[in-house]
């Protein structure tokens, strides 16, 4: 009995320390479609799920608690012949070490996931060959998740799951798919895994383990040297906008961070506060009114 249970608690240590990577909540959105059997929005909802979570995307071990949190929503707008038109939502975020506030790490809006899917089908992932562009978008977003994630702990860790996002896109390209295309778009699936492995945004990427690990992670203990290593590192957001204008893995970044960035500069020194609103500012102009709100 002994042996037994020496047995079991190793297979359920082993169990737990290979957990899969991510614990991502899937919502389908389906109030645009009308006339059609609603009980196929729910399976696809539970397929997704399924293929998301119970795979494992990396030869990492994650322990159960350290899973990371996800989100994807999936917005659709048609359905024709099991032909469906959508829009995906995809977020993540992670802990912030000795505390229990959530960080965003990853906010990006794909305007452009069509996909064939039947009730009940399988969802299969093939590496090498598009087989179904519902399975490669979402591996492609796993992907990235997990390249943000691993980003956020060491110095260009996310660089291999990068690496499996591009290959599915370089993967497409000989597909008639949108989403995928060199030039199509400068906000694509192709244009952010583009820019995120661009040796021009190698600071940028740099600055993005700093910001987490040297930054938020020690703000509980000395909240004004984190920020200051947080701000030390803003200018390269204003540098790497001016070398690419309007780059999308810059304004990905502020879509997730700028509520984070106001509450972190509100309690900054002056020059924090003026130069944080100056930058910020700078790079994305849109959202100049909240950024002002630091100096109040």
């Amino acid at each position: 009995m002994k042996h037994l249970m020496l047995i079991m608690n190793f297979l359920l240590i082993a169990g737990f320390a290979n957990s899969q990577e991510l614990n991502c909540t899937v919502q389908i959105n389906s109030d645009q479609v009308q006339g059609t059997n609603k009980s196929v929005f729910n399976t696809l909802k539970k397929s997704i799920t399924e293929f998301v979570n119970n795979r494992k995307w990396t030869e990492l071990t994650f322990a159960n608690n350290e899973r990371i949190e996800c989100t994807m929503n999936i917005i659709v707008k048609k359905v024709e012949s099991d032909v469906f038109t959508c829009e995906i939502q995809v977020q993540s975020r992670r802990t912030i070490y000795n505390s229990t506030y959530y960080s965003p790490l990853f906010n990006f809006k794909d305007n452009s996931f069509t996909f064939i899917y039947k009730e009940f089908d399988q969802l299969e992932m093939n590496e090498n060959t598009i087989t179904s562009n519902l399975t490669a978008v979402i591996a492609y977003y796993a992907y990235i998740i997990i390249g943000y994630d691993m980003d956020s702990y060491t110095r260009l860790g996310g660089t291999s799951s990068f690496q499996a996002a591009e290959s599915i896109v370089n993967a497409a390209q000989g597909a008639d798919l949108s989403g995928w295309k060199a030039f199509e778009s400068t906000k694509n699936r192709y244009a952010l895994i583009n820019n995120i492995l661009d040796e021009a945004f190698k600071k940028y990427r740099n600055y993005f383990y700093e910001y987490h690990r040297l930054g938020l992670d020690e703000m509980t203990s000395n909240p004004t040297n984190a920020r200051a290593r947080i701000a030390e590192g803003l200018p390269l957001l204003r540098e790497a906008n001016r070398a690419r204008p309007s780059a999308i893995i810059i304004s990905s970044f502020l879509d997730a961070k700028n509520d984070e960035l106001i509450n972190i500069f509100s309690k900054a020194t002056s020059k924090e506060k003026t130069d944080a609103v100056q930058i910020l500012s700078d790079v994305n102009p849109t959202q100049t009114g909240r950024y002002e709100t630091i100096m109040k």
